[in-house]
Formats: structure tokens, C-alpha cells, sequence
């Protein structure tokens, strides 16, 4: 890593940027497989428990088949699969039928790239640099599957907890005790409001993947950016569901994912966390 942090910094940022484009375009595609790879699993155990016979299933998974348009079955081709360059060449359509390309993958690959910036800029050319970026791309990738399918998967939330607790066993981010209470924490409130609400309402105002997001957060960050990370989840959660309403965008009744935006308020945290609780309480903040 010292080799590659002598590099020129423009070097550095191109570096960064390619490979945050790239993370992104994979992001893409665990964001748009995973949760349909999962349905498949949870298929294949119902009939293993009801003892009903397998069906043979060609593979599926983030390697198989191969990228392909979801319209035509047109193979993608290595030209036509790179990172925003290749949406904005082909104008946002397939090559082969011209069916719309969704906007959304050029945006997860900007914001793959945009995070690699961030963090660079944020902690420099460093392992912790490199942990950051990992952190900020579960984040992309949670959101996105919470808001196609309300679902933020164990595979991604469970080793994103522990993988906080390793980091931070030499305090890259957090102090460990911190990040143990934080974890904890993390679970905890979201799991007290959970059943407060369903006891006062009888309803359920959130999924246990949502504690466990926050859990994870806490794992990194520390159970001090646990506030902060709660007060920006809740106040541009409440922004956008009503100006979703007043758009008629948000049907009577219909619940908004609360994972995007625990994840936006965790990368907020994690860049500039240290900033804001310094101005928020007014006494520096130890890391």
C-alpha cells in the first residue's frame, strides 16, 4: 500500500475511480441477482422440508449465466459492459432490440466510484481507506435490494457485523469497545422501537433486517455515531415519504424501506461523523 500511496495523486484518483466504477458494475449485479438467488434457496429448502421432489434448475448465480439484456437474452458484450462509458455510448439502450437500459446502473457504478473517491480523499492511500470503500459498496448494494425488494439479506449484514469488530480490533475506526456496545446498540434500539410500536399499534413498523443493518453500523463505527446515524436516517426518511405522498408516488398505507436510509446516514457517519458530533456537542471527538 506505501508503494501505491507514492503514486501522484492523480494517479491515485484515476486509480479509484476505475476501480470504484468496476465494484460498481458488480454491484449491479449482486443487487439484481442476490435476492432472486435467495428466493431460489428458500424454494429449494420448502420442498426439501414438505418432501416434494427437486426440480432440475439450470445454474444461477453472480458468475452464471452471463450478463445478458432481460428483453432480448442479447449476450452483453465486453464493449458494451463498461462502466458508465457503455450506457452513455449505447444512449441508454440495448445494442441488439433498443429496449431501455434502467438508469439505475449507471447510478450504482457513479456511486461505486463516487465512494472510492470519498474515501480516498478521506483517509488517503491506506488499508483503512480500503475498508471504508468495502463498507460504503455493502451500503450501495443493501439499499438498493431494500428498496426493489424490502429485504436486507443476512449473507450481506451478518458479515458486514463481523467484519466491523475485525477492523476495528487495532481501532481503525472505532476504539473495540465501541464497537462491541455499538453493535449491540445498534440491534438493540431498533428492536425496542420495533415492539413498542407493534404493542402501542399492532402493527410492524420494521423488518429485523433493519436492526441488524444498524448492529452492523454500530460494528464499525462505534456506538457514539449511533444517534447521528439514526437522527439523518429518520429526518431524510421523513422528507422523502412526504414529499413521495404529495407526488402520489407512495400509496396510503405502503411502508418505506427503512434500509437506504440507515445506509446513507452510516456513510455520512463515516466520512464525516467525526466533524459533526465535534460541532454537534461542541468538544472533541477521539477516534
Amino acid at each position: 500500500m506505501s508503494i501505491v500511496a507514492a503514486l501522484p495523486w492523480s494517479i491515485q484518483l484515476l486509480a479509484a475511480l476505475l476501480l470504484g466504477a468496476m465494484v460498481g458494475s458488480f454491484l449491479n449485479v449482486v443487487i439484481h441477482r442476490l435476492p432472486r438467488m435467495l428466493e431460489r434457496d428458500w424454494q429449494i429448502q420448502a420442498r426439501e422440508f414438505l418432501g416434494l421432489p427437486l426440480e432440475p434448475q439450470p445454474r444461477y448465480d453472480l458468475a452464471r449465466p452471463a450478463s445478458h439484456c432481460p428483453h432480448c437474452g442479447h449476450a452483453i458484450s465486453a464493449w458494451e459492459n463498461i462502466p458508465l462509458v457503455s450506457w452513455i455510448a449505447l444512449r441508454g439502450r440495448c445494442r441488439h432490440c433498443r429496449a431501455p437500459i434502467g438508469w439505475r446502473y449507471p447510478l450504482v457504478e457513479l456511486l461505486g466510484a463516487l465512494a472510492a473517491l470519498a474515501v480516498l480523499w478521506r483517509f488517503g492511500m491506506s488499508w483503512p481507506a480500503l475498508a471504508a470503500a468495502a463498507f460504503l459498496w455493502c451500503m450501495i448494494a443493501l439499499a438498493f435490494i431494500d428498496l426493489d425488494t424490502r429485504l436486507l439479506p443476512d449473507v450481506l449484514t451478518l458479515p458486514l457485523l463481523w467484519a466491523g469488530l475485525l477492523v476495528n480490533v487495532q481501532g481503525a475506526f472505532s476504539p473495540l469497545p465501541d464497537a462491541v456496545l455499538g453493535a449491540a446498540a445498534g440491534y438493540l434500539i431498533l428492536w425496542s422501537i420495533y415492539w413498542l410500536f407493534k404493542l402501542l399499534t399492532g402493527k410492524e413498523g420494521m423488518g429485523y433486517g433493519d436492526f441488524k443493518l444498524l448492529a452492523a453500523i454500530g460494528a464499525w463505527l462505534g456506538w457514539m455515531a449511533l444517534p447521528l446515524v439514526l437522527l439523518l436516517a429518520s429526518l431524510v426518511g421523513a422528507l422523502c415519504g412526504i414529499v413521495l405522498k404529495a407526488l402520489g408516488r407512495l400509496p396510503q398505507g405502503e411502508p418505506l424501506p427503512f434500509g437506504p436510509f440507515l445506509a446513507a446516514g452510516g456513510a455520512v457517519a463515516l466520512l464525516w461523523g467525526r466533524e459533526i458530533l465535534q460541532w454537534w456537542i461542541g468538544a472533541p471527538i477521539l477516534r
